[in-house]
């Protein structure tokens, strides 16, 4: 689907690296990977503000017979060197490292977050805000910070960010009260459970929010059932957003039969809204359609009930955001990914939503989405 308003607010030429947390501490030259996949908010002020994950990487990391990552460690930032004979670097953005068992891996670049503020309608740049960069501040986010997803519930902003160590794969939690001064409130979910969402309000009286388990077995469903085995959208709750329950019931599971949805997980935080009649909480998703290393990534959406949000009241299965090659043509020097959108951030605008994507891991771009763009498929339970 296209829309008139659709464009790239930010590319890795617009990151100035001599303010990076990073900068003066590596004896190697690093440059952008990738600017991409922003939380997003409302500010107080109006404007709307990207928390983009920057992707600072190793301008070469193959030297000497050695692959490296970069570090956090005791406040700096170091080189790890690998033997190449142990490392398979075939996805530019890792490496997985051979001989222990089960699958390992390192990263090539080392991600912060950079605050970013646009115009209320999220064209414009007005600031970059170097001096709220948030960067790893102890050993569980030795190897950076991912993907920012910002939610507002009453009056208190709360971020959630995907830290990775060896020590765990976790969800960290941050909270402010403008969405810019931001303050660390520690661990919310253990090893391997990404695209944590918290919905943008209460119901009834707790907190909610869309989880992504991972692993590497999954059960199948019966023959000829709607859903397919495979990582699914989960809901927890909590009393006071630091300590989560998992829900009993299923929420967004991926259909059977349908190649793009053969993996998927969150994107944007649900907000309570009107669509097509209908009031719920809307979620923007991605679906995942296998192809090469990483796979075809698009953007999906369903809206959940109001009260039982775990039920389904309308959904599309065609793909609301594909990825714009027209969009990235003019930094296609630079890309080393194709076929990927990754919307991470929503925001209400009247008759349309302001949408905040990563694409093809390497930019921000906001898309314009009219609120009569949401058609619903038929049989919402299939979802």
């Amino acid at each position: 689907m296209s829309f008139a308003v659709d464009r790239l607010v930010l590319t890795p030429d617009d990151i100035d690296l001599a303010r990076s947390p990073l900068a003066g501490q590596l004896d190697a030259e690093t440059y952008v990977l990738g600017a991409f996949n922003p939380g997003m908010t409302r500010l107080p002020n109006g404007n709307l503000l990207l928390m983009v994950r920057v992707a600072e990487a190793l301008r070469h990391p193959i030297a000497n017979g050695h692959v490296h990552a970069i570090r956090w460690h005791e406040g700096r930032y170091v080189l790890d060197a690998w033997p190449l004979e142990y490392a398979d670097t075939a996805d530019p953005r890792k490496f997985e490292l051979r001989g222990y068992g089960w699958k390992v891996m390192a990263l090539t670049s080392l991600s912060w977050l950079l605050p970013v503020e646009l115009t209320p309608d999220g064209l414009q740049r007005v600031a970059i805000h170097y001096d709220r960069v948030i960067a790893p501040r102890g050993s569980w986010q030795c190897y950076g910070l991912e993907d920012a997803r910002v939610s507002k519930v009453g009056d208190r902003w709360l971020m959630t960010t995907c830290s990775v160590s060896p020590e765990r794969h976790s969800t960290t939690l941050y909270s402010s009260d403008d969405a810019l001064a931001w303050t660390f409130e520690g661990l919310v979910l253990d090893h391997q459970n990404k695209d944590m969402l918290i919905f943008e309000g209460l119901i009834g009286g707790h907190y909610w929010a869309q989880t992504r388990p991972l692993g590497q077995l999954f059960f199948a469903y019966p023959p000829g059932s709607p859903w397919h085995a495979g990582p699914s959208i989960n809901h927890a709750t909590s009393p006071d957003a630091l300590h989560w329950k998992p829900h009993i019931e299923p929420a967004i599971r991926p259909h059977a039969g349908t190649a793009s949805t053969a993996r998927i997980g969150g994107g944007t935080p649900p907000v309570l809204t009107e669509i097509a009649g209908q009031r719920g909480w809307l979620s923007l998703w991605h679906g995942v359609e296998p192809k090469q290393i990483v796979g075809v990534y698009r953007t999906y959406w369903s809206l959940l009930d109001p009260d039982e949000p775990w039920k389904v009241l309308a959904t599309g299965h065609a793909p609301l955001l594909e990825a714009n090659a027209a969009l990235t043509e003019p930094i296609r020097h630079q890309m080393y990914l194709d076929d990927v959108v990754f919307s991470t951030g929503i925001a209400d605008a009247g008759d349309h939503f302001v949408v905040a994507s990563g694409e093809a891991d390497l930019a921000c771009r906001i898309t314009h989405v009219p609120k009569d763009a949401f058609v619903a498929s038929a049989h919402p339970g299939a979802q």
